[in-house]
């Protein structure tokens, strides 16, 4: 059974946490996110520690989510997110255009894409590509979009994949 509802937030220095009435508001160096939370769930802050509480076993799963949700905030004001991205195929490439993501990915024409707000955008060679913010959620789903413009492919591997991703590869057909 998982108890990560209850385990304790360690606030670093700089970082603020404010709630007001449902919306919790999370400042840090990097900048300042806010989310609406539960009402059914307590938030306790002593100190520099955050803990949640629960008023009924129904609530387990909000509770563990709120924690993790809070927790994500505190590291985006902190540290931020990164997703690194490679492109995998010959002529792919990607490149930036002012605020505009452009991906050659084999299609008969350019994807452009642009990056939502709060989101940053680093082309640093032709076939990587740097996804960061402050927000997990954003710049988790920004990178998906990217991804889904041209998926690997188990064949060749080619498409547009994490850096970190493997491709499960399949065999092709035999000839006779």
């Amino acid at each position: 059974m998982s108890r990560i509802g209850y385990k304790v937030i360690k606030v670093p220095a700089g970082v603020t946490i404010t709630k007001d009435g449902d919306n919790i508001t999370v400042k840090g160096p990097k900048g300042e996110l806010t989310r609406h939370f539960a009402p059914e769930i307590e938030m306790h802050q002593e100190g520099d520690e955050i803990n949640f509480t629960r008023p009924d076993d129904s609530y387990k799963a909000v509770h563990g989510t709120m924690r993790a949700n809070l927790n994500n905030m505190v590291v985006g004001v902190t540290e931020g997110y990164k997703k690194e991205m490679k492109l995998v195929g010959v002529g792919y490439r990607a490149q930036k255009q002012g605020e505009k993501l452009v991906l050659n990915v084999g299609y008969s024409h350019p994807v452009e894409m642009t990056a939502p707000k709060g989101v940053t955008v680093e082309v640093p060679s032709t076939t990587q590509i740097i996804i960061s913010g402050i927000s997990k959620q954003v710049v988790g789903q920004f990178a998906a979009v990217v991804r889904s413009v041209r998926a690997p492919e188990p064949y060749k591997g080619k498409g547009i994949r994490y850096v970190d991703e493997h491709v499960r590869r399949k065999e092709g057909k035999t000839g006779k």
